[in-house]
């Protein structure tokens, strides 16, 4: 089951992928911090670096994936309405945990949506 599972709108695609607050009780320990890097391989087992970003000292974090994000976008030659799943791997030789990231395909025809596939 996907800690996060997100159709990709125009900010996720051009900047950042903004994820739920509830999310990061999935992801690595801020520690008191406002940054956090996580590592994540996608389906073909190329490692991806990411991190974490949120708000200093707000109620509301509001976090997002920063570095890594644009380029594993382009990459991937992602496009609005896509959808994008991080889940839970197993840990490393490091003892720190591989997350998965997998690209789920929206289906368009005449510009909507109307399902999604793998790729």
């Amino acid at each position: 089951m996907a800690i996060v599972s997100k159709q990709l709108k125009k900010t996720d695609i051009e900047k950042r992928l903004t994820i739920p607050s509830k999310s990061l009780r999935c992801f690595p320990s801020l520690a008191g911090n406002h940054v956090v890097t996580f590592k994540a391989r996608d389906e073909s087992g190329r490692p991806w670096e990411f991190q974490i970003y949120t708000r200093k000292g707000k109620k509301y974090m509001k976090p997002v994936l920063t570095r890594g994000w644009r380029e594993f976008v382009c990459t991937k030659e992602l496009t609005i309405g896509d959808k994008v799943e991080f889940d839970k791997g197993e840990k490393e030789q490091s003892e720190a945990v591989m997350y998965r990231v997998r690209v789920v395909r929206a289906v368009k025809i005449f510009g909507f949506v109307l399902d999604h596939k793998s790729s």
